[in-house]
């Protein structure tokens, strides 16, 4: 059970371990700037590998349970699935459900793991595999993996490696339940932390803040819902930047070189290195910054107006 990209890794390395019977998916969404029907990254994998597909409008229908039922599965494989699993089919499988998540856990529990982790600029990162229980991201612990931060990660970035790094572990937990030697280790449920998903309003770029703290914010945010903010009333994403040296008002643009445009921060100052202009495609900050004759003295303006 999966939807995202995310999962694709997870489908490919339990498909290798295990014999999968189906594979469920969130149904097809809109998608695009045509706004047509796409599948799920997990439904385009599922019919390259052969495998059924369902895609269930409602999880809690008795109908979806009975159909699943009958695959008298030893275990279910979640990972990323966008949907609530009831009392009921968590109790389906002899084995277990096993879920992966993207955070060492208890840490992050929640939507948007990747993206927190790297918004509260932690230095590492990894995944889990847990035993799904009736509650969000608590159950006992089976497998886990770590993986550092890197300064250049995004959260694609960083998503990408734990989904790889993610998969295998899935598979080997499943064998593991499958055997009944999967290792179980219970979590304090009023310990970690809770990572809710991120809304539109969360890309806005705050210039007040301290150079550290909007890259951390910036990498979370990017690609969704895009680190944003504004330059003579024109939205302005920062797709890549890094903290440096410098001092001015929170927002004034304090240089503008071969290397991108260096903007002051409520401390020290960020330079951006690749950006998106409004109804342009992404391009390098200094390339972007020669076009709109920017030059130092300027201001770019924080997000906030920016999202409506």
């Amino acid at each position: 059970m999966g939807t995202p990209e995310f999962s694709v890794p997870a489908l490919r390395a339990v498909a290798r371990s295990c014999t999968i019977t189906r594979v469920v998916t969130q149904p097809d969404r809109p998608a695009g700037r045509g706004r047509r029907l796409a599948e799920s990254a997990v439904a385009r994998e599922a019919v390259a590998l052969g495998l059924p597909v369902d895609k269930p409008v409602d999880m809690r229908s008795p109908a979806v349970c009975d159909a699943l039922a009958g695959e008298h599965a030893d275990a279910f494989a979640v990972v990323a699935f966008g949907a609530i699993l009831t009392p009921a089919l968590l109790a389906l499988p002899r084995a277990g459900c096993l879920n992966l998540h993207g955070s060492l856990l208890p840490d992050y529990r929640g939507a948007s793991p990747v993206q927190r982790a790297l918004w509260d600029g932690r230095a590492e990162s990894g995944v889990c595999t847990i035993f799904m229980d009736d509650g969000i991201d608590t159950g006992d612990v089976v497998l886990a993996a770590r993986e550092a931060v890197r300064d250049d990660d995004d959260a694609a970035s960083l998503a990408a490696r734990l989904a790889a790094l993610g998969g295998p572990l899935l598979a080997e937990s499943c064998v593991l339940a499958h055997e009944g030697r999967a290792p179980r280790a219970p979590q304090d449920r009023a310990a970690g932390s809770y990572a809710k998903k991120l809304k539109k309003a969360d890309g806005a770029v705050d210039w007040a803040l301290p150079a550290a703290t909007v890259w951390h914010h910036a990498r979370a945010v990017t690609p969704w819902p895009g680190a944003t903010a504004g330059c003579a009333g024109r939205r302005l994403i920062v797709l890549a930047s890094h903290p440096a040296q410098g001092r001015g008002a929170p927002g004034e643009v304090l240089a503008v070189d071969s290397s991108g445009i260096l903007v002051a921060c409520g401390e020290d100052a960020l330079r951006l290195t690749s950006v998106k202009p409004e109804g342009r495609v992404a391009c390098a900050a200094a390339d972007w910054a020669r076009g709109a004759r920017l030059a130092q003295g300027n201001r770019l303006e924080g997000g906030k107006e920016y999202l409506k």
